[in-house]
């Protein structure tokens, strides 16, 4: 089996402990500190169970600038932003990766999506396989022969034939496949009535996007109910698909951060113990950390 890098989408981990652990976890100053100390035990069972050698986790930083919302200004603008107090905790998680020498990553322009993808692209390259960290369907469009679509916490796995089992399409065509129906999560349109299922039937006929827009006549042929209908709403809507696939198009020529190594680096202590600190991180849970981290690093 070739190397293998893990590259893990992080906000659903976050998120997922901000709303299902108790508020009353606090830092040393009081803070709310229940989403990152739900995140860093993620962290944790993952680094022990999996003793990546490869891996990296990414982070949005903003749900307003990035270059899809140059395409779409409506891009995401059905979700609010996060309150200060789970900012905060963002970055105390981010803080806390670096504080383990763990790589992470983030940027205002580029979605965590596009530099996963684009790490995906470099690494595949290396003839490495992929582990993708996530509950994120836009994320399936990635996977190749080998690799692996894992959400961790629930411990759902799909590789390329499951995600085409799942979806009704192959990997490379769930772009399209959200282009044509449309992503409510992102706010991204799609053509009205038609949802994946439908989708998936026009791209197994069409194959991409390109070609369902050259032989928009042949829909109407389809052995589906309501052909001629949906043969009219495919061309009265062929704009709307046109700027939809420009936003479910994962992007693997993203700008990384300079420097950015996925090989875990050992930590520095003086770094792991502030953050520790900053966490008010009790003695058991921070011995239980120095320990994965000896034996990770050979101590």
């Amino acid at each position: 089996m070739p190397d293998t890098t893990y590259l893990v989408d992080s906000s659903i981990y976050v998120f997922r402990a901000w709303f299902t652990l108790p508020a009353s976890i606090t830092d040393a100053e009081g803070n709310p500190a229940n989403a990152v100390f739900g995140f860093s035990d993620v962290v944790f069972r993952l680094l022990k169970q999996e003793r990546p050698e490869r891996i990296g986790f990414g982070f949005d930083e903003s749900l307003t600038t990035s270059h899809r919302n140059a395409i779409y200004p409506a891009y995401k603008a059905n979700r609010e932003s996060a309150p200060p107090e789970l900012k905060h905790q963002f970055q105390l998680a981010r803080r806390f990766l670096r504080g383990i020498g763990i790589s992470e990553f983030g940027s205002d322009r580029f979605e965590a999506d596009d530099l996963i993808g684009t790490l995906a692209r470099i690494e595949r390259e290396q003839g490495r396989r992929l582990v993708l960290i996530t509950g994120d369907k836009d994320l399936a469009q990635l996977i190749h022969a080998g690799d692996l679509w894992w959400e961790f916490g629930q411990d759902k796995r799909m590789d390329a034939k499951g995600i085409q089992k799942r979806f009704g399409v192959r990997p490379d065509q769930i772009a399209d496949q959200l282009a044509i129906a449309g992503d409510k999560v992102d706010n991204i349109p799609g053509v009205p009535g038609v949802g994946m299922a439908t989708a998936a039937s026009l791209l197994r006929k069409f194959d991409s996007i390109e070609v369902l827009l050259s032989r928009i006549p042949e829909i109407a042929n389809m052995k589906v109910r309501g052909a001629k209908r949906l043969m009219g709403l495919i061309d009265e809507h062929q704009d709307t698909i046109r700027i939809a696939r420009q936003l479910t198009g994962i992007h693997l020529e993203a700008d990384l951060p300079a420097g950015l190594k996925l090989e875990p680096q050992p930590p520095e202590q003086s770094a792991f113990d502030a953050i520790c600190d900053e966490l008010d991180m009790s003695p058991e849970r921070r011995a239980r950390w120095e320990r994965l981290l000896d034996e990770l690093h050979g101590g």
